[in-house]
């Protein structure tokens, strides 16, 4: 199937890239407060009024800790015609389903907790890559609803490194890659933690890819708070993996065995002492995505080039068992509409090339989509 996902490109300061993405994407934003707006108020009851009070409580943690960013938000805001609040609201919308406060307030008979954010991501090279090449990817799963709202970002932003990244229209953070090598891939863990107020994923993840080196990108990993639980597989150009899952309550990690890690939504490095004595994966599916996803990766140690790894890479990640929620994650027609669920995107990152491809799209049925940019091309990549 032949669908492509708009490209939008910003560049200069803060207050510049946000009114140069807000004026690109107003017609996605739209679209998306019109769908966050439906859902919130069928889950929970409320209003979008209300949904973005709660947002305000993340005004003051992204001011302390990234104040370029909230000025970001703003930009975008002022040229969509929106408020600030609005903006900020897209970028911690797990933060507002997952609060501890939120939850105490719904009523005893509201709808049970959501499921994390579903996604399966990997990474392969050394021994797992046929090629020689250092590969990063996931399969991006989250509400059929907003598909239409997703864009690829490129962000020029000296002396930073330029990023690439997958984002729902008004997001400032996601899942990509840099142009100083680094890919990050990340899935949603669930779980509810203490009330303290931490910061959004959007902020954080964009403060990962924002960093120079694999260190610096651990250090922001380690160093700050999240509100909620969320897994990182970090990759570098130079062959080296690690996974963090990060949660408000602490930290577990793991590495790539052969070169091969792949992550779901389950936690894989230990359940937190903080939810271990009533630990049920939120998401069951992940249990079978994960083993799938390892099974057909491995086939990547025959490839004889990119072109036959790309192609293997969309096999495996197209994979149905369980078929809806299997790895390559379709609509349930037994789900009302609200609730749909698919893969929005499938990424596969070649960190040796800079190559960035991605799907518009289920990977079974849609094509990958070769981006106009190199990772490496830009004033401030990697020699």
């Amino acid at each position: 199937m032949k669908r492509s996902l708009p490209v939008v490109e910003i560049s200069g300061t803060p207050s510049q890239r946000g009114r140069q993405y807000g004026e690109a994407v107003a017609p996605q934003l739209e679209a998306s407060l019109a769908y966050y707006a439906e859902a919130f108020g069928s889950s929970s009851g409320l209003t979008w009024e209300q949904v973005t009070a709660r947002a305000a409580r993340w005004l003051a943690p992204v001011r302390d800790y990234a104040p370029h960013l909230l000025e970001e938000m703003q930009g975008i805001a002022d040229a969509a015609g929106l408020g600030l609040l609005d903006v900020l609201a897209l970028n911690a919308r797990g933060e507002v389903i997952y609060d501890g406060s939120f939850a105490r307030m719904q009523v005893q008979d509201a709808a049970p907790e959501e499921p994390a954010e579903g996604c399966t991501s990997f990474a392969a090279y050394g021994p797992a890559s046929g090629d020689g090449h250092v590969w990063a990817g996931q399969n991006w799963d989250w509400r059929a609803g907003v598909a239409d709202t997703v864009v690829m970002l490129r962000i020029v932003q000296p002396p930073k490194p330029t990023l690439i990244m997958q984002v729902e229209a008004g997001q400032i953070g996601r899942q990509g890659a840099s142009s100083a090598g680094i890919a990050l891939n990340a899935n949603g863990l669930g779980g509810r933690f203490d009330d303290t107020v931490g910061l959004p994923q959007t902020v954080i993840r964009r403060s990962v890819l924002d960093q120079p080196s694999i260190t610096d990108a651990l250090n922001v990993l380690c160093r700050t708070r999240a509100h909620i639980a969320s897994n990182a597989l970090l990759t570098c150009r130079e062959g080296f993996a690690v996974d963090i899952e990060t949660t408000p309550a602490g930290h577990g990690w793991l590495y790539p065995d052969a070169g091969l890690l792949v992550h779901g939504n389950h936690y894989q490095a230990g359940v937190p002492a903080a939810l271990a004595a009533g630990y049920r994966p939120l998401s069951p599916d992940s249990l079978v995505r994960v083993p799938r996803a390892e099974d057909g990766l491995r086939l990547l140690r025959e490839s004889g080039g990119p072109d036959e790894s790309r192609k293997l890479i969309k096999q495996a990640m197209s994979d149905h068992l369980g078929f809806p929620e299997s790895l390559c994650t379709h609509a349930d027609p037994r789900e009302p509409e609200l609730k749909h669920w698919q893969t929005l995107v499938s990424s596969c990152v070649d960190l040796t090339t800079g190559d960035y491809h991605a799907t518009a799209g289920t990977p079974c049925d849609h094509e990958y989509q070769h981006l106009p940019w190199n990772l490496y091309d830009g004033p401030h990549a990697l020699n």
